[in-house]
C-alpha cells in the first residue's frame, strides 16, 4: 500500500536458521499470548538518562570496605587488606577477592545486572546470568559453587506480561546457570518501575584456582575471545521500523545483514566464558578481564593500571561483527564502536598471554568451537595487540585492521572454520 511501512522481516523470510545452535526456537511474542510488536528493550533515551552521573565511589565510614559503583556493576573491594593478600582497590577487579579464616581460601564474589537488550525473554535470561558468571571468568575461575537472581519486574507490565514473560527469563538464566556447572538457590524478586536481571555468583577458591590481573610483562599478546559491536547490532535491529534512523545506514547495510548481525550479537552476549578461562591456565595467562560496559579500550585502561610491572597495552586489530563497523562510520560514529569506547554487553575476556602461546590460545578456541558444530558455542579468539613498557595506559592505534567477523552459520563463518589457525600477526 501505498505510503505504508512494511513491519521487518522475520527469521523465517531471510532464512537465518544456520544462525541458531540446535534446540533453539525463536522468540515469537503472539505464540506466549503476547502483541507481535511486544519488546523488553528499555528506550536508548531513557537509559542514558538512568546512567548518568553513576561513575563514583560510595565510601561508609568505620567499614573496610568500599562499594564501587561503576556503569554496569558494583563490586565489593577490600580497603583494610595489603596487596600482596591478593585484593585490590578500584574498578580494574572484576570479583572481589576476600581472603578466609580457615586454609588459605579465598571468597571470590561478584554481582551485576542490566536492562534488557534484547526482544526474547529467554535469551536475556541467559545473557544476563553469563555476564555475571564472565567476572569469575575474567579471573582463570572455571567452578561457581552458587548464584543468586536478581530480578525486578516492572510496574507497567500487565498480570499476563508478567506471568508469560518473567518465567522464560528465569528458565534462561538457570539453564545457563547449569551449563556453567552451577546452580541459582535464591535471589530477590521487586516490582519496580523498569525490568532488570541480573545476579550474584559466588566461589570459595584456592589460590592456584585464580589469576590475579596484574602479571602482564613487555612481549605479551593481546586477545580477545568474541567480537565486539553487540550495542551496535542490538541498536540497528530496533532501527529496522523507524525510517528515520534506518535512512542513515540503509546505504551500507540490508535488513538480512542486520538481522544476522542481531542473532549473532544475541548468541555471542549469551555465551559462557568458562572455556576461554580454563584455557588461561593451560597457557599461562598474565592478566584478564572481561569486555562490557566500559568498552574495550575502557577496560583495557582499566586492566592496564593494575598491572605490577610499568607496561602499556597498544590494540592493532578490532574483530567486529559483520557490518557493524559501516554502520557505526555511516552514523558518524555514535556508538564510538572504532574508537574502543563503545558499550558491551556479556562481552568476550580481554587476555594477556605470552607470545609464544597466544596463537596455540587462539587455535584451540577456534578448534573447539568448530567441533560445536560451528555453533560458536565456545566462540573465537583474535590476537589484537601487544604489551610493551609504558606507563599503565591502553591505546588504539590510529587505523587499527578490522576483522570482519561473519555471522555464525553463515556462508563467510562455514569458510572461516574451514581455513587455517588464526594468523599471530598483531600488525
Amino acid at each position: 500500500m501505498s505510503g505504508s511501512t512494511s513491519p521487518p522481516p522475520t527469521v523465517e523470510a531471510v532464512g537465518t536458521e544456520g544462525c541458531f545452535p540446535p534446540g533453539y526456537k525463536p522468540f515469537k511474542p503472539e505464540e506466549h499470548g503476547l502483541e507481535r510488536g511486544f519488546r523488553c528493550k528499555v528506550p536508548q533515551e531513557a537509559l542514558l538518562k538512568l546512567l548518568a552521573g553513576l561513575d563514583h565511589y560510595t565510601l561508609k565510614p568505620k567499614l573496610t570496605s568500599v562499594i564501587v559503583v561503576t556503569q554496569n556493576k558494583s563490586t565489593f573491594v577490600c580497603l583494610s587488606c595489603p596487596h600482596p593478600c591478593g585484593v585490590f582497590t578500584g574498578i580494574g577487579m572484576d570479583s572481589a577477592v576476600i581472603p578466609l579464616r580457615h586454609g588459605g581460601l579465598s571468597l571470590v564474589q561478584t554481582t551485576d545486572f542490566f536492562y534488557p537488550l534484547v526482544e526474547d525473554p529467554y535469551m536475556m535470561g541467559r545473557i544476563a546470568c553469563a555476564n555475571v558468571l564472565s567476572d569469575l571468568y575474567a579471573m582463570g575461575i572455571t567452578e561457581c559453587d552458587n548464584m543468586l537472581m536478581l530480578l525486578s519486574v516492572s510496574q507497567k507490565m500487565n498480570e499476563k506480561d508478567r506471568e508469560r514473560v518473567m518465567p522464560l527469563m528465569i528458565r534462561g538464566f538457570r539453564d545457563a546457570a547449569e551449563e556453567g556447572g552451577t546452580s541459582v538457590t535464591g535471589g530477590q524478586t521487586v516490582i519496580n518501575p523498569w525490568i532488570i536481571v541480573g545476579g550474584v555468583a559466588s566461589v570459595v577458591c584456592q589460590p592456584n584456582e585464580f589469576i590475579m590481573p596484574d602479571g602482564a610483562v613487555p612481549g605479551d599478546v593481546l586477545v580477545l575471545t568474541k567480537p565486539l559491536g553487540t550495542r551496535v547490532a542490538v541498536n540497528a535491529y530496533l532501527w529496522i521500523d523507524q525510517p528515520e534512523k534506518w535512512n542513515k545506514i540503509k546505504l551500507v547495510v540490508t535488513k538480512e545483514e542486520v538481522i544476522e548481525a542481531y542473532q549473532e550479537a544475541m548468541f555471542s552476549m549469551a555465551t559462557l566464558n568458562r572455556t576461554a578461562a580454563g584455557l588461561m591456565h593451560k597457557y599461562q595467562a598474565h592478566a584478564a578481564t572481561d569486555v562490557t560496559g566500559f568498552g574495550l579500550l575502557g577496560h583495557a585502561n582499566n586492566l592496564a593500571r593494575q598491572q605490577q610491572n610499568e607496561v602499556a597495552f597498544v590494540i592493532h586489530n578490532l574483530p567486529i561483527i559483520a557490518k557493524m563497523a559501516a554502520i557505526s562510520k555511516a552514523c558518524g560514529n555514535l556508538f564510538n564502536l572504532l574508537q574502543g569506547t563503545s558499550a558491551e554487553t556479556s562481552g568476550g575476556l580481554l587476555v594477556c598471554l605470552p607470545r609464544e602461546q597466544a596463537a596455540k590460545f587462539c587455535s584451540e578456541m577456534k578448534n573447539l568451537s568448530s567441533g560445536a558444530g560451528g555453533q560458536g558455542a565456545v566462540g573465537g579468539a583474535w590476537i589484537i595487540g601487544i604489551v610493551e613498557k609504558g606507563d599503565r595506559h591502553a591505546r588504539i592505534i590510529d587505523k587499527p585492521r578490522i576483522i570482519e567477523v561473519p555471522p555464525r552459520g553463515s556462508q563467510a563463518a562455514n569458510q572461516e572454520n574451514s581455513s587455517t589457525s588464526p594468523d599471530p600477526s598483531v600488525s
